[in-house]
């Protein structure tokens, strides 16, 4: 055995999965053994056991998994049942939960039955849920807990494997997060081999807004635009990267450019009313700005929204306090 942990783990699942007559109770602890040490063998063929023992049983506790250690236990029986797609978003949906955990070590994960089986498609949607919470990636450590990642993506990105370049983009979005600039843009170029595509230069300009280089990122936005030019988003990225460096002429130009494609779009509406306030010193456009604020899920960027505002010329007192209050709510 690995440790004491997975020995106490494995050895009350058995006791509960034989004795007690409680598949659930084992499948926690053995989903414990497995959290406790991932690369260990054991859990897993105490599981797989269980599974071949009481297929029905173990697939009802499984089949709508609502916690961290069903879901996790969830994505070894999908490998076994040879779900290798299922068992990569799976074990993505665990891994984004508890990035601090190297759930990557599975033995199945490096397994040939599974890198061979599982869809570039369905590795890149799993490597965007380990993403899923906001957490700091770009650290030795956790380069170090996603290298069985990094592996699976050398083996899916092959040439035969056919990836899509959305594919190739995703997992790139996982590179430059954990800090693998190079190999990121690497993957990006592969993805521009197959066809060129607005998501490949969305990834490109976030990797090289990361390395600090803000001519690059709006080429690379104004590519993106160019390949999708009724992408709302794009507009109102290109016009925050204008507002950084004091444009605001050119940011209120491009959010009226996406207005036209998306008029009701609120985050949108929202900024449009902000930089025109900015720019311009319009009371009317700080109420708008005021009545649509409050709506914005993104709280900092809405406060971000408001201090632009608020800097807007001849300002009415009384309207930049009522703005600001926005901020304190």
């Amino acid at each position: 055995m690995s440790n004491r942990s997975v020995t106490a783990g494995v050895g009350l699942a058995q006791v509960l999965a034989h004795c007690g007559g409680s598949t659930d109770a084992a499948v926690h602890y053995l989903a414990g053994a497995i959290a406790s040490a991932p690369g260990a063998p054991e859990p897993y063929a105490a599981l797989e056991e269980l599974w071949r023992e009481k297929p029905s049983e173990l697939a009802e506790v499984v089949q709508d998994a609502d916690t961290v250690r069903r879901v996790l236990a969830q994505s070894y029986i999908r490998f076994l049942e040879g779900d290798a797609d299922g068992a990569a978003q799976a074990l993505g949906s665990v891994t984004g939960v508890q990035p601090d955990i190297a759930w990557g070590e599975a033995p199945w994960f490096g397994d040939a039955r599974f890198l061979d089986a599982v869809s570039p498609d369905a590795l890149a949607e799993a490597a965007m849920r380990t993403m899923d919470y906001d957490r700091v990636r770009d650290t030795e450590n956790t380069r170090e807990r996603f290298r069985p990642w990094f592996r699976a993506f050398d083996v899916v990105t092959a040439a035969a494997r056919r990836p899509s370049p959305d594919a190739l983009a995703k997992m790139a979005i996982l590179l430059r997060t954990c800090g693998l600039t190079d190999a990121s843009f690497a993957l990006c170029d592969r993805a521009d081999s197959v066809e060129r595509v607005m998501l490949t230069e969305v990834v490109r300009a976030g990797t090289w807004r990361k390395l600090g280089n803000p001519e690059q990122n709006e080429a690379a936005l104004e590519r993106a635009l160019a390949l999708d030019p009724a992408n709302w988003s794009l507009h109102l990225d290109l016009a925050d990267l204008r507002v950084e460096q004091g444009d605001f002429e050119t940011a209120v130009r491009l959010i009226d450019q996406g207005l036209e494609h998306e008029p009701s779009e609120p985050t949108l509406r929202t900024a449009g009313a902000a930089y025109r306030a900015r720019l311009t010193g319009s009371p009317a456009e700080l109420t708008r700005l005021i009545e649509l604020a409050p709506d914005l899920a993104n709280r900092s960027y809405r406060d971000l929204l408001i201090d632009h505002a608020c800097a807007g010329p001849g300002l009415p007192a009384e309207l930049v306090a009522a703005a600001r209050r926005i901020r304190n709510d």
